[in-house]
């Protein structure tokens, strides 16, 4: 092997400081990584030869044999100079324990870093060691007792929302068990153990270990904990930080290497059992701790940077966090936070040296390749950095990238092997043809091919595409329509590849997630691309509309606001690139493409993410375009979320209309009844339209068809409380038009905004009568039996809500065969046409005899329907079949007692005449109660009434309107179990009142 100069690690350092007072005196002290350097005689202090202390840095460079592999990276320091040398490759760092190759770097690395107070620890960034990446929890518990600090890593593992924890009692918040002999393992736990109450007696003054935890939802949690006791000016206060230990145990450990994400290998790919343990690691000088433990500011509890110092200093001396693995090797950890936070300012750093005047490095610039991006995971570290602001003065070579050569090696020479992006590893780049003729050289040479416009016009060609965009884009409140507008008003104009990704909460009634704290797996859609690269169909096939992907939130908006920037997609990096966008396929499509992906929120919604694609013979993507590209996304985030508000309440509004409409057309004596609603285009919103069948005392129907002014939520609901009232009015059996005039002043209280047409219509199929009142609605229309149609001049009245106009009733005769059609105006309004023309084509259809109501309905919507009407149609036909003379009989009854016996002996003998004798003895008690009750109850008269109709129906009338009412009778009453008989007997019965008086009746079955 060769040998590798090592730098000095936080382990390698004197024996630590002085413990306080009354803590036990612990060996915190890291074991090494045993690392073979050039300065370590061996056989001095350990057995493989190391010393215990830094070896002195090498100014010489690494030999090629050990660069890293292209692959995840981090983008170099800001101090890093061009011709630094490389990074051991992750190959060389075998399995934990063994001799692990360390970079070497120049003198003045961290030179600036030892500062000795925190007011420069945002940007210090130490020395490159192999480190633990952590997700880490973070909780702050008061001198009170109460959770003062509740990061969203405690969130993610434990379940608990800040703002339902934040200011409440830690105890009872998380249950404990002592975790032993390996993960997931444990002893019962101890009747009302808090886990952070047991960590408050654990830590004196700090303390690391396992301790398993309930989460929300009782899920037991293989917890590792380092916890400190900190003072506080107003008291001692805990701090804990947590870690899930599963994943770790179980391979999913992450090795950085400075600002690189190494691969950990532990005798094979297969291990489930990792051990690994919580620490505490001392520094070897508080200069350095304080470096170190800098990294824990991104997730620390500091309002103020005095509390993060006071913090920080305290943690230093009682040892930082750290993990050990497999019993032997310590690891210090680096938070997630802290990799993102830093890693992004130095892309920021590098984005913005790139972009100064002045002359261009001739090698790979820090942080600018497309092999130092990795997935999208980590390119949200990488690049996803906040954009120089549109607007802002450039220059051409301001805004330009470096030239191809600097990212993919000069065509010529013998590049490193290797070196990503060099002729190893990217396509060749010798004998290009002139620039004028060739994309390539042209996109060498700064002047992209399919760029036409001057980069001096850069600014204009924004501002343009922005204008644009905002007068294309949401011309429809259509979601699929919105995302097609956003992909073809930058395709090609500024990409070769538009996709609109959503989150599917989206199409259902859930609410998508907030944009502030997302976590958990995301359902996202893909509803539209455009594409103007490649074969025709290529990019389609491999993003086919309407695809379900399951990605993780972080990959959805990998950073709150800012897009993802990859300037070249590397060949090395592609498949994890198309993994992370959930299209594994894409992974032959994108090597050479420059690649952003932009965030959707709107509102505080995440809604989905947009990605560009510019292909190679195109001038790459920089900065200034995913500025540009942020702007264009959240324009059309904002055109999205108004479609998602608009579908959201149109599918309100249709549930709410359907649960107000009947379901099934009813079964009544003496006519058949079809109905059929079709709601109006998806760009026009539900209408109030509805219909209804009501059955009426004396075997009368009640026909109704209205129509409420406007669309939408509101008018789906005044539309029920209109169908409501006129259901209960129905049932006082009021004339038509006086009908009308209560449901007119009821719509004055609601409000005068309430306003609606409806023709009411009630058919009498005992005498043939049609009686009507129309309150602004079209006219009915009426065929005969011979299936010839007209519209019934009737009066047409003035719509509901309006006031001061009467009704008035017409009633008609209506031989058998004949039918009624009633709708909505939705139905024969035609655009560029008036309504008469649309009356005239209802009336021209022939109705047959031999046609039932459901194929009336079907012909009359197949003829006059046309796809073009965006209103919405009720549609109802009746067809009236009367009831037949012999099967109605009725008699009127004096006010005497003797007439109940009479009423018994009358029914008796009809039923004999009907041949329905079995239902003599039943019929006869019933009609005997209800006769005694009207004969004490009316004034003048009563009646009788029997109709065969399927069924044996039978109704008492009197003159009273005091309806009966059901009571409990004892066994002893000798009143009051008359209408308990009934119920008890008959099938069906009820009570209703009629213009004078009420009527009582009930239904029996006909024996089969």
């Amino acid at each position: 092997m060769d040998e590798i100069t090592r730098l000095p690690e936080a382990h390698d350092a004197d024996p630590p400081a002085e413990r306080p007072a009354g803590h036990p005196q612990r060996d915190h002290r890291q074991p090494h990584l045993p690392v073979s350097g050039q300065n370590d005689p061996p056989g001095t202090g350990h057995p493989d030869g190391h010393t215990g202390r830094a070896a002195p840095r090498a100014q010489s460079a690494v030999p090629p044999a050990h660069a890293l592999p292209e692959g995840p990276a981090l983008p170099a320091r800001p101090g890093d100079r061009a011709s630094a040398p490389a990074a051991p490759p992750a190959a060389a760092l075998p399995a934990m324990g063994a001799t692990a190759p360390v970079a070497a770097t120049p003198p003045d690395m961290g030179a600036s870093l030892l500062s000795p107070g925190l007011s420069g620890l945002s940007a210090a960034i130490p020395d490159p060691e192999v480190a633990a990446l952590l997700r880490l929890a973070v909780i702050s518990v008061d001198p009170d007792g109460r959770v003062a600090y509740w990061n969203r890593g405690a969130e993610e593992l434990f379940g608990h929302r800040w703002e339902h924890v934040f200011g409440q009692r830690a105890s009872g918040l998380l249950t404990a068990m002592r975790s032993h002999g390996g993960p997931g393992t444990g002893r019962p736990p101890a009747p009302h153990l808090d886990t952070l109450d047991l960590l408050d007696d654990l830590t004196n003054p700090a303390w690391a270990g396992a301790l398993a935890a309930t989460d929300r939802d009782g899920t037991l949690r293989d917890v590792l904990w380092w916890t400190y006791r900190l003072v506080e000016p107003v008291g001692r206060s805990l701090l804990a930080i947590a870690t899930h230990a599963k994943p770790l145990r179980t391979g999913g450990l992450r090795i950085a290497l400075g600002g690189r994400l190494l691969p950990y290998v532990a005798e094979g790919p297969q291990r489930q059992d990792i051990a690994v343990a919580a620490v505490l690691s001392n520094a070897a000088d508080p200069d350095r701790g304080l470096v170190q433990a800098a990294r824990f500011r991104e997730v620390l509890p500091g309002a103020s940077p005095m509390r993060l110092d006071r913090i920080l200093r305290q943690m230093v001396p009682l040892g930082l966090p750290a993990l050990e693995v497999e019993g032997g090797t310590r690891l210090p950890i680096v938070p997630h936070d802290y990799q993102r936070a830093v890693t992004a300012a130095r892309a920021e750093r590098s984005t913005r040296r790139e972009l100064l005047p002045g002359p261009r490095p001739t090698g790979p610039p820090a942080g600018g390749t497309a092999s130092q991006t990795g997935d999208l995971s980590r390119a949200s570290a990488l690049t996803a950095v906040p954009p120089p602001a549109l607007g802002s003065p450039t220059t051409a070579q301001d805004a330009a990238p470096g030239p191809a050569h600097a990212r993919r090696g000069a065509p010529g020479t013998a590049a490193d092997p290797g070196t990503p992006g060099t002729a190893a590893h990217g396509p060749s780049t010798a004998a290009r043809p002139p620039a004028d003729r060739d994309p390539l050289a042209a996109r060498e040479a700064g002047t992209p091919a399919g760029d036409t416009a001057p980069r001096g016009n850069a600014l204009d060609e924004q501002l343009a595409l922005l204008r644009e965009t905002g007068a294309v884009v949401g011309s429809t409140l259509d979601l699929h329509t919105t995302a097609r507008e956003l992909c073809a008003v930058t395709v090609p104009r500024f990409a070769d590849v538009a996709a609109v990704l959503v989150v599917d909460q989206l199409f259902s009634d859930a609410e998508p997630p907030k944009d502030d704290r997302p976590s958990g797996s995301v359902l996202v859609r893909r509803i539209a691309i455009a594409a103007h690269d490649g074969p025709p169909g290529v990019w389609e096939n491999a993003l086919p509309e309407g695809e379900l992907l399951a990605l993780a939130a972080d990959q959805i908006v990998p950073r709150l606001g800012d897009p993802v920037l990859v300037p070249v997609v590397d060949p090395v990096l592609a498949p994890g690139i198309a993994f992370d966008m959930g299209v594994p396929g894409l992974a032959g499509l994108l090597p050479g493409y420059s690649l952003i992906v932009a965030p959707l929120t709107a509102r505080g919604t995440m809604l989905g993410r947009v990605c560009f694609l510019r292909g190679p013979q195109r001038r790459p993507f920089d900065a200034r375009d995913a500025a540009t590209a942020a702007e264009v996304a959240a324009r059309g985030a904002v055109h999205i979320e108004n479609a998602r508000l608009h579908r959201q309440e149109s599918r309100a509004a249709a549930t709410l209309q359907r649960s107000m409409m009947p379901t099934r057309p009813p079964r009544l004596p003496g006519v058949r009844i079809a109905h059929h609603y079709m709601p109006g285009d998806r760009q026009a919103q539900v209408g109030g339209d509805w219909f209804d069948a009501i059955q009426l005392p004396g075997g009368r129907v009640a026909l109704i068809v209205g129509d409420v002014m406007g669309h939408g939520l509101q008018a789906a609901a005044v539309m029920g409380q209109f169908r409501t009232a006129v259901i209960t009015m129905a049932a006082l059996d009021l004339p038509p038009a006086q009908l009308l005039r209560h449901l007119d002043n009821l719509a004055h209280r609601l409000g005068t905004e309430h306003l609606a047409t409806c023709v009411y219509a009630v058919y009498d199929p005992i005498l043939r009568t049609l009686t009507l009142a129309n309150a602004g609605h079209i006219p009915p229309v009426l065929a005969g039996y011979d299936g010839r149609s007209e519209l019934l001049q009737i009066p047409g009245g003035a719509p509901i809500g309006v006031g001061g106009v009467p009704f008035e009733t017409v009633e008609l005769p209506v031989p058998d065969g004949s039918w009624l059609v009633l709708c909505t105006d939705g139905l024969v309004e035609v655009r560029g046409q008036g309504i008469d023309a649309g009356l005239a084509a209802l009336c021209a259809n022939v109705i047959e005899p031999q046609q039932t109501p459901e194929d009336v309905c079907g012909q009359i919507l197949a003829r006059v329907h046309t796809e073009d009407r965006a209103d919405d149609v009720a549609l109802l036909v009746a067809r009236f079949e009367g009831i037949a003379p012999d099967d109605v009989i009725s008699w009127r009854l004096r006010l005497d007692q003797e007439e109940v016996a009479s009423a018994r002996r009358l029914t008796r003998r009809q039923l004999s005449a009907w041949g329905l004798e079995r239902l003599s003895d039943t019929a006869e008690l019933l009609v005997s109660e209800l006769v005694t009750n009207a004969i004490r109850a009316a004034s003048y008269e009563v009646e009788l009434r029997l109709m065969r109709v399927g069924k044996l129906l039978v109704e008492v009338s009197d003159d009273n309107h005091n309806l009966p009412q059901l009571q409990r009778a004892e066994a002893d009453d000798t009143e009051g179990r008359g209408l308990a008989l009934v119920s008890h007997l008959s099938r069906r019965w009820g009570t209703s009142r009629k213009a004078v008086g009420k009527v009582v009746w009930f239904e029996l079955p006909l024996p089969a």
